[in-house]
């Protein structure tokens, strides 16, 4: 089983369990640190969500059209690079030294997702056919908590954990 990210025009990131977990866990630590706007902790919240010793093993993953990106052009190009700026700080290597482990093939996946999200239009998205499925929470639902033993945005109020504490790190 794997787990998979949709982008647009037929591209996706198909990952193995492990490499979700990976994916996942560079990602907290970089939309932890960046994180500022409601936006940004909403985001936090969905990444939070593809924790799988939560979720399950091969049940995660989205669709960038699934997102809603904002009311207007410029909440939905704040909201893209955010994503895109998540994903360059990821690219840097933060605080993976961190993680106890050498990440085999997450710089391949950021890559490949930065790519996808760079690509994706959320113009077209919102004018697309009908509303975003509602797979991004809500202001309400954002991850606002943050681990203090890990320093990075917790599932809360899905869980009082977040993905390290989940996986016994």
């Amino acid at each position: 089983m794997g787990n998979i990210f949709h982008g647009s025009g037929g591209h996706d990131l198909d990952l193995t369990n492990g490499g979700t977990e990976v994916f996942v866990e560079v990602l907290m630590l970089a939309v932890s640190e960046l994180a500022r706007e409601p936006w940004d902790f909403r985001f936090a919240a969905l990444l939070t969500l593809q924790d799988q010793h939560v979720m399950g093993r091969g049940v995660v993953g989205f669709g960038l059209a699934e997102l809603d990106w904002g009311a207007t052009r410029q909440a939905r190009a704040a909201a893209k690079g955010f994503v895109l700026r998540v994903l360059d700080l990821s690219l840097t290597r933060h605080r993976w030294e961190e993680l106890g482990y050498e990440p085999a093939r997450v710089e391949e996946y950021l890559r490949t997702y930065r790519s996808m999200v760079e690509e994706f239009d959320p113009e077209g998205a919102a004018d697309g056919a009908g509303p975003p499925s509602g797979v991004l929470p809500g202001l309400h639902e954002a991850a606002m908590a943050s681990c203090v033993r890990h320093r990075v945005l917790a599932g809360l109020p899905f869980w009082a954990a977040c993905v390290f504490c989940t996986a016994g790190r």
